[in-house]
């Protein structure tokens, strides 16, 4: 696997850490989330194949563990606001002292610098200071945000590991490590470029909903069926929009493609009772036959049943029988394997002793920092009972 050999200690956090961990997970590195020692219950979704060890960072020797941890590791990954990591005497100017080939990254809504550098946030925040959210909602009504895909999970976790990366491939080269600043707002603008670099273009230039591709145009929308549910029409181009038409059993006279708002407002009708007239199966039949980049809209169980995604093997089903996506892209010599096919989440220190013996530590050394606090070791028969 690509990132074989390379080890990862994950600070836990919210969503967007733990899928940057993941990420580097299912391309081989292995990856060993730090809980807190007191914590009762991790909601952390995204820990399939990683181990947990559950330290006491406000305590002296669980500093001291984590810095020994962090000499010996490639990867840093640290979700906390900016100077909580330097208040616990753990910041990058102390690590990459000790391991000049760490790859310290800061994954944060704001940034470590800037007016907002300590404020919190969640992903809506983010998006509406990147100025994307502003452009995503139909018309008339108040921007709609991506549920947090596009902050957390495309800027943020995404883009962080992206970052990491890229950090480890110029280690290969200088020999040293490097700080990785990833902050979401960055992140959200940076992979919604394209809607930047594009406003000069003539499918832009009216208000929110009322362009091409962001539900202003009759062709390039989602259409409800007879039975409640939707297909989602990307007719674009003129060939693709001819086909449309024969699916849908319209001309050109009747419908055509770019009239007046009032024609488009007409046409839009047309195309509403048309759909609503069939099921989303018998739509898809017909759309099957031709090439109009219409396609149904898939719930997640729709998804993984899907011929296309079942061939390509797009979704894999988890340790506790539910679908997840497999590692993407494919790579011809070193895919990415999914941990959520093969490995549970782990308990909060699950891993402690496992880890710490890993890392040089005697079982003496390991009784006692747990005996002090500063470590919380999760025993086999703790696991067991929970089994």
């Amino acid at each position: 696997m690509a990132l074989k050999g390379i080890r990862v200690l994950e600070l836990a956090g919210l969503a967007p850490a733990p899928l940057c961990g993941a990420i580097l997970a299912d391309f081989g590195a292995n990856v060993i989330r730090v809980d807190k020692h007191n914590q009762m219950m991790s909601m952390d979704a995204m820990s399939h194949g990683k181990k947990s060890i559950a330290l006491n960072l406000k305590s002296a020797k669980g500093v001291e563990v984590f810095k020994r941890m962090s000499k010996q590791s490639d990867v840093i990954i640290e979700p906390f606001r900016k100077g909580v990591m330097e208040k616990l005497g753990l910041g990058p100017d102390v690590l990459l002292k000790d391991n000049k080939k760490l790859i310290y990254a800061r994954l944060t809504g704001y940034g470590q610098k800037g007016p907002l550098a300590l404020k919190a946030g969640h992903d809506i925040n983010y998006a509406a200071i990147s100025g994307v959210l502003s452009m995503l909602g139909r018309a008339n009504q108040q921007p709609t945000p991506p549920v947090n895909i596009l902050a957390d999970f495309a800027g943020g976790g995404l883009t962080c590991a992206f970052g990491i990366v890229m950090a480890l491939l110029e280690r290969t080269r200088s020999g040293k490590g490097q700080v990785v600043d990833a902050s979401m707002v960055e992140g959200a603008a940076y992979v919604s470029s394209w809607l930047f670099r594009s406003q000069w273009l003539p499918i832009w230039g009216k208000a929110r909903g009322q362009n091409v591709l962001d539900s202003g145009a009759h062709f390039y929308d989602t259409y409800e069926t007879k039975d409640g549910g939707f297909m989602a029409v990307g007719s674009l181009e003129p060939l693709f929009y001819e086909e449309l038409l024969k699916g849908l059993g319209f001309t050109d006279e009747e419908a055509p493609q770019n009239g007046s708002e009032e024609e488009t407002q007409k046409v839009r009708k047309l195309f509403s009772d048309k759909f609503a007239s069939k099921t989303k199966a018998e739509w898809t039949e017909i759309f099957e036959k031709l090439d109009a980049c219409v396609t149904p809209v898939l719930s997640i169980d729709e998804a993984t049943k899907y011929s296309h995604n079942k061939e390509r093997k797009t979704f894999v089903i988890d340790k506790y029988d539910l679908p997840v996506p497999n590692p993407a892209p494919v790579l011809s010599a070193t895919p990415g394997i999914s941990q959520a096919a093969t490995k549970l989440r782990p308990e909060i220190g699950q891993h402690t002793r496992e880890v710490m013996t890993e890392f040089g530590f005697s079982d003496s050394e390991i009784t006692d920092i747990a005996q002090d606090g500063a470590a919380f070791v999760f025993e086999d028969d703790q696991l067991n009972s929970k089994l």
